[in-house]
């Protein structure tokens, strides 16, 4: 039975695309563009829409090395069924039909391999008319060029009207059990020729309704249509290859109490007075902290540690940092360089700069020379230079859009 709203998909790609390049060339769905397969990319828009459960990937029995590579292209690992075709398009659909009919699906989306540039809205438009009740979503694009007969050659036999024409897309959208059952009627006693999945539809009397395409979900069907889509995707990967750097700032100070040591960088370090705080108060991690999180909007320290909550009472300041590193990973940054500047009188930093570096070093699972330490005094001037309490200012540099996934 149908879990309510489950989606799958069908990627059909099996056919030859003789077409699309010279005699000995890679089928169509397997030459490159943008730097990887046209499969590929067709795939990632699929594996990484989010209500998509399911996907099968129909493949020609002669094609599973080409597929295999194609497959390592995909931005991120995929769960696929993979199944080899048939004869024709629709004994091919059936089949990824027939892989999926276990996975307990309400709707299934039907899609050309060769149609890379299907993206998220449209997608979503074509789920959202199926779970608002239609039984078939086909997108379209109203015709806008003038039409032409010419059954005898060259020569023009007259105009078509174009008005209430559409030009056809994929992904075509249905009841999973209306279109696998209309698929199955179809291969035992149709002797017509469907080019869509929606001509199997009508042909069965499943009402199809119209949803906005997508001018871009362009099909490539020649030598010519591989070679702009490369062209676009050159000129989009150029655009992107602009690296997302981001620099965050952080800023501390604690005040001065009686003791005998302070703690700096994660180091307890011999001083003729202590700092006070709710944790062990280390003033440059506390803003190392806050630098990291302004990297990837995640408010400060105060947020994710309130000083109000008795469980980090003298807690040491590495579990604030660590967990700062960790959300920045998951956000997909990588940490590039940390600079520390404490403004203080005393201790002296200057003896303990080294082991300084490589304790943040060994925090944040960065190389050393990624980590700087430096210090200042405040020329004895305000409540730094009368020894009141020890400030930090800390800089965070961090190259974001990595894939972190595990």
């Amino acid at each position: 039975m149908a879990d309510k709203d489950t989606v799958g998909a069908v990627i059909v790609a099996a056919g030859r695309g003789e077409r699309a390049g010279e005699p000995g060339s890679a089928p169509k769905q397997y030459r490159p563009i943008g730097g990887r397969q046209v499969l590929a990319w067709t795939i990632d828009s699929f594996k990484n829409h989010p209500d998509i459960d399911a996907i099968a990937v129909v493949i020609h029995a002669d094609d599973h090395s080409l597929f295999d590579r194609a497959l390592q292209n995909c931005s991120q690992p995929a769960v696929l069924t993979i199944v080899e075709g048939g004869a024709n398009r629709q004994e091919s659909v059936l089949k990824g039909l027939e892989a999926l009919s276990d996975a307990g699906l309400s709707h299934v989306l039907i899609h050309d391999g060769v149609r890379p540039f299907a993206n998220g809205p449209l997608i979503d438009r074509v789920i959202a008319r199926l779970r608002n009740g239609s039984m078939a979503a086909l997108p379209a694009i109203a015709v806008a060029d003038t039409l032409k007969n010419a059954f005898h050659g060259d020569r023009v036999d007259g105009t078509v009207p174009r008005r209430g024409l559409f030009a056809a897309q994929t992904p075509q959208g249905f009841e999973f059990a209306a279109i696998f059952d209309a698929h199955q009627r179809a291969s035992l006693n149709s002797d017509g020729e469907f080019t869509d999945d929606c001509s199997i539809a009508e042909w069965a009397k499943i009402p199809v309704d119209l949803v906005g395409g997508d001018p871009e979900n362009v099909k490539l069907t020649t030598a010519g249509d591989i070679a702009l889509a490369d062209e676009k995707l050159g000129r989009k990967n150029l655009t992107n290859a602009i690296p997302d750097v981001r620099t965050g700032n952080g800023y501390d100070v604690h005040a001065h109490i009686a003791g005998n040591s302070v703690t700096l960088c994660g180091l307890e370090i011999a001083n003729d007075q202590a700092l006070s705080g709710h944790s062990d108060a280390d003033v440059a991690l506390h803003a190392l902290t806050d630098a990291l999180l302004a990297t990837c909007g995640q408010g400060d320290i105060g947020d994710h540690f309130p000083p109000t909550d008795p469980q980090w009472e003298g807690a040491a300041s590495h579990i604030f940092l660590e967990h700062a590193a960790e959300l920045v990973r998951k956000a997909g940054g990588v940490i590039s360089n940390v600079d520390i500047t404490l403004i203080c009188e005393a201790p002296k930093i200057g003896p303990h700069k080294a082991a300084m570096r490589s304790k943040l070093g060994e925090i944040l699972s960065i190389p050393v020379e990624r980590c700087s330490v430096k210090a200042t005094t405040n020329e004895r001037i305000g409540f730094i230079g009368r020894r009141e309490g020890i400030a930090a200012i800390a800089t965070a540099t961090v190259v974001y859009g990595y894939d972190t996934d595990d």
